[in-house]
């Protein structure tokens, strides 16, 4: 059966609180993704926003509960199952291991993998039927009208597009015999609700679309089906009708979020935990079952409402809407294959406003990762350890009496921390790797101010006061990252010494958990390298692949040779193309390439070093 290869992994986990005072559990969903096709580029994204809340939230002294999961009963399940060739459960079975499998490729911390297969989700399905007709709000009618076989969606004749339901999805017509559910019994409940409850909703705009539909009232809907029996079967006596009834799939599936928790046992530890939901984040096309179905379920069966709902929006390709007959679909485990999750996660958190559509795109995606991962902050974090290692002896350096700048930017690195709290609160999850991106930027401007490498003869103590300061900020910039870059946070916590628990949590954040002078650190090494395309590898073949998820060691003296004559190439390409007078859209390619490649010298290199200015003759200046 379904359930015995159902994955519940942990219950819920925190790290130490970041701050004194006992926060709240947070319970985070995905919706559970339906089983009659393959995982696509708009589950992962689902998934990662709460895989980014639910990492925020514990590092921040949260005890979370993040569920996931697959909806595998339905009229659609049956067909597809029937036309490859296996029994519903074989083939619910088969599907669901790919959704499964996307947890470990994108690190997704999934506390609970839910299957709607399981017995305990039919128990607990049954058990809100049973709640529903204990509020007198199921009665037996017979259904007529259209049905959406792929949506698993009951359609007005006005809201039909060209013959179509307005996902695009064909439409029959439907004529049986179904319980309905009173659903306009609480129109007037649900509306008072959200607006007494403006963050109930969101963005505001998927809010005012509830409001709108609900505004010509709510009809009554059909929850039961008896065309076929790929379900849940309804409980209690037999009906009226003689008919065998198995429940419709959205009041199964939206079930699964009571499920995780121990219903219908609400005295269970987890209910009584995690109950209401904190979050449940969706896609747009399947607002309506969450935002006006789910909560009309809950306060019939008597049960409180979710604090929040967050709809996102559409990932087109190229501007195109992603269609298996134009063939744009992003494969999700070829594409996180190719350049590991990190930068996969980075640049659907970043790219786009989220709860806005956004436009996939591979070039974005590669220009991003080495201009935030690779450049500002990969390359801040080797000049400034491979720096350290050399001129402190491998150890955190002693700093001397702080400058105005100095402080500045430490306060910058620790005031963070609230800003990153608001935009998660908030679900402007686009925002967060944006903060995270200003306090690099700032960072790398102070390197380059201070110049470390020219105080090493002139002002030893400045200049181990100036690593210090960096490497603090390097600390906090790791801290930050955890929760959308998992693997380039650890391995900057690595790189700085910092064991894993309490102290690589945001309790951290701060002077009070400092590195101490004179700490060791381990020997530097590259966290993030740049990914290099297909067109940029030599000969034009393929490129090599990304050691995104790896940590490359310190250049040898073999690779810091071939990177000089590297730069030396480059330069020459530079001096040469403003000698023919190229444009400057080429000449300053040509420059940003010679300065990437300087990047990856060590800082102290004889390359990396300011020409000094040279003084005009008092012969030149009569």
């Amino acid at each position: 059966a379904g359930g015995s290869r159902a994955l519940r992994v942990r219950s819920g986990r925190a790290f130490a609180s970041a701050s004194a005072v006992a926060k709240e559990p947070r319970f985070i969903t995905t919706p559970i993704y339906y089983v009659n096709g393959q995982p696509h580029i708009g589950h992962v994204y689902t998934s990662l926003a709460c895989d980014v809340v639910a990492r925020f939230s514990r590092l921040d002294g949260h005890k979370v509960l993040f569920l996931t999961g697959t909806d595998e009963h339905g009229q659609k399940v049956e067909q597809s199952a029937c036309k490859a060739g296996e029994s519903p459960q074989d083939f619910a079975d088969r599907v669901s291991d790919t959704f499964r499998a996307l947890l470990p490729l994108y690190d997704f911390s999934a506390d609970q993998f839910i299957r709607t297969t399981e017995a305990r989700h039919k128990e607990a399905a049954a058990a809100l039927w049973s709640a529903l007709v204990e509020s007198g709000d199921l009665y037996l009618g017979a259904y007529e009208g259209w049905y959406s076989v792929r949506d698993e969606c009951f359609y007005t004749e006005e809201e039909l597009v060209d013959g179509n339901a307005p996902t695009g999805a064909e439409v029959e017509w439907v004529a049986e015999s179904s319980y309905f559910f009173r659903l306009s019994r609480y129109r007037q409940r649900l509306e008072e609700h959200i607006l007494a409850n403006p963050d109930f909703i969101g963005p505001a705009s998927r809010r005012n679309e509830v409001l709108a539909f609900m505004r010509d009232g709510l009809r009554d809907l059909s929850v039961s089906r008896t065309t076929f029996s790929w379900g849940v079967p309804v409980p209690g006596p037999p009906p009226p009708d003689g008919l065998s009834h198995v429940m419709y799939v959205w009041l199964d599936a939206l079930t699964n979020y009571l499920t995780a928790l121990g219903y219908p046992d609400t005295e269970a530890a987890d209910f009584r935990s995690f109950w209401p939901a904190s979050l449940h984040v969706v896609g747009k096309d399947i607002l309506r079952f969450h935002a006006i179905y789910w909560p009309a379920f809950l306060m019939a069966a008597g049960l409180p409402l979710p604090k929040r709902l967050f709809a996102h929006g559409w990932w087109m390709n190229e501007g195109e809407k992603m269609s298996k007959s134009v063939g744009n679909v992003v494969d999700p485990v070829a594409l996180v294959q190719r350049y590991g999750p990190d930068p996969v996660r980075h640049f659907l958190l970043s790219d786009v406003t989220f709860g806005a559509d956004g436009d996939f795109s591979e070039k974005k995606l590669v220009e991003s990762s080495n201009a935030k991962l690779a450049n500002e902050l990969g390359n801040l974090a080797y000049r400034t350890l491979s720096f350290t290692q050399k001129q402190c002896g491998g150890a955190v350096p002693a700093p001397d009496a702080f400058s105005e700048d100095d402080l500045q930017l430490l306060a910058e690195a620790a005031a963070l921390l609230p800003q990153l709290r608001t935009h998660v609160d908030s679900m402007a999850l686009h925002r967060y790797s944006q903060g995270v991106s200003g306090l690099a930027s700032a960072a790398n401007r102070y390197i380059d101010v201070q110049a470390p490498w020219a105080l090493k003869k002139s002002d030893p103590a400045r200049m181990r006061t100036v690593l210090y300061v960096l490497i603090e900020v390097l600390r906090h910039l790791a801290l930050y990252s955890q929760p959308v870059t998992p693997r380039i946070g650890a391995a900057l916590l690595e790189q700085l010494g910092v064991p894993e628990g309490g102290g690589r949590s945001f309790a951290a954040v701060g002077e009070g958990s400092a590195l101490q002078p004179g700490q060791p650190l381990p020997p530097p090494r590259i966290v993030f390298q740049r990914i290099e395309q297909a067109d940029e590898a030599e000969g034009g073949g393929e490129a090599p692949p990304p050691a995104a998820a790896a940590l490359t060691a310190a250049l040898t003296a073999a690779e810091e040779a071939a990177l000089v004559a590297e730069v030396g190439a480059a330069g020459e390409r530079v001096r040469s193309l403003k000698a023919s007078g190229a444009g400057s859209e080429e000449v300053g390619g040509a420059v940003a390439t010679l300065l990437e490649l300087k990047a990856r010298l060590p800082p102290d290199h004889e390359l990396n070093a300011k020409p000094a200015k040279k003084k005009k003759s008092k012969a030149a200046k009569a």
